[in-house]
């Protein structure tokens, strides 16, 4: 089976690469809403306080205030956690920052189910499909903190709104040191003939994990990272769907409005396959422990492993 070696949470990333990134440019100034020791924006506060905004709990004044901070020449960060980020707030980052195609990046923390015990109400299912939506967003999920911290500094150093997706566990460590992120391209985990895993996330680590499961059962499986889902890299998925002709999906996230269905449309426009889905269906969690609610929700390795035999049978009818 996969094993790596177990790394930092992406909020942990996100953090430490905001104190180098502010080094760097000092046009770059932070805001967040009361909740920087978990976000790990506090890092960035204690270094350069006079560049730090704690706005309280005010998410939609947060928003505009990064906005006007945004048209006044500066590179703004935001956050919060994702369920406050995008559904307290989507008004005003619609107006003001979408519109204005402002230099703002949200960045929030806690998304998915996996933020645990804070249960449904801080649970962050439908973010992925709320900030698609919006015209000019770029729109990244990393699977670990070596692609984290080069998703935040493309972020920063790209103009233009963006929304990240951090977590809150730790979660193991999938690239190599020598990783290159690039916005808007897919990574080829591992190379396979009979079915194709989308993934990203911490769901991307579960995708190779069934991978090699599925190794076991005679089945050779392809690992696709699509760690950016607007601009989206169609050629890549249209390829891997041509060449193994069957495809399953797996992300932290409602069925609906996030990676499969970005998938799902780019195939049934240029190259329908059997598609399966890992994700939530049409409901939210509850509390309890990350482990115990990804595997009750259908999140996990053997969820994976299942959906692609069965889809590969569909594959063969």
């Amino acid at each position: 089976m996969a094993s790596f070696p177990m790394g930092g949470a992406t909020r942990e990333a996100y953090g430490k690469t905001l104190v180098e990134i502010g080094k760097q440019d000092p046009n770059v100034v932070v805001l967040d809403a009361d909740l920087s020791s978990s976000t790990q924006t506090i890092s960035f506060a204690k270094a350069f306080p006079d560049r730090f905004f704690n706005i309280g709990l005010g998410e939609q004044n947060m928003m505009g205030i990064a906005a006007g901070l945004a048209l006044s020449g500066k590179t703004v960060f935001a956050s919060s956690f994702a369920v406050f980020a995008t559904s307290r707030c989507y008004d005003q980052i619609r107006v003001s920052i979408a519109h204005s195609r402002v230099d703002v990046k949200i960045v929030s923390t806690h998304a998915g189910i996996s933020v645990g015990e804070d249960g449904a109400s801080h649970q962050a299912i439908e973010d992925l499909a709320l900030m698609c939506a919006l015209p000019g967003f770029t729109v990244i999920v990393p699977a670990d903190e070596i692609e984290t911290a080069q998703a935040i500094r493309a972020a920063a150093f790209t103009p233009g709104p963006f929304y990240v997706r951090c977590g809150r566990p730790k979660v193991p460590v999938v690239y190599s040191p020598d990783y290159h992120f690039e916005i808007g391209k897919a990574s080829l985990m591992r190379d396979g003939a009979d079915i194709t895993l989308v993934a990203n996330g911490l769901m991307l680590a579960a995708a190779l994990e069934a991978a090699d499961a599925l190794g076991h059962e005679g089945v050779n499986a392809r690992v696709l990272s699509v760690p950016t889902l607007k601009p989206f890299d169609q050629d890549a998925v249209v390829k891997a769907a041509r060449e193994t002709g069957a495809v399953v999906v797996a992300e932290e996230h409602l069925l609906h409005g996030g990676l499969g269905s970005i998938v799902a449309q780019v195939l049934g426009e240029h190259q329908p396959v059997p598609i399966g889905f890992v994700a939530m269906r049409d409901t939210y969690a509850e509390s309890g422990k990350p482990d115990e609610l990804l595997a009750k929700y259908g999140l996990t390795a053997e969820d994976i492993r299942k959906t692609a035999l069965s889809t590969l049978d569909r594959k063969k009818a």
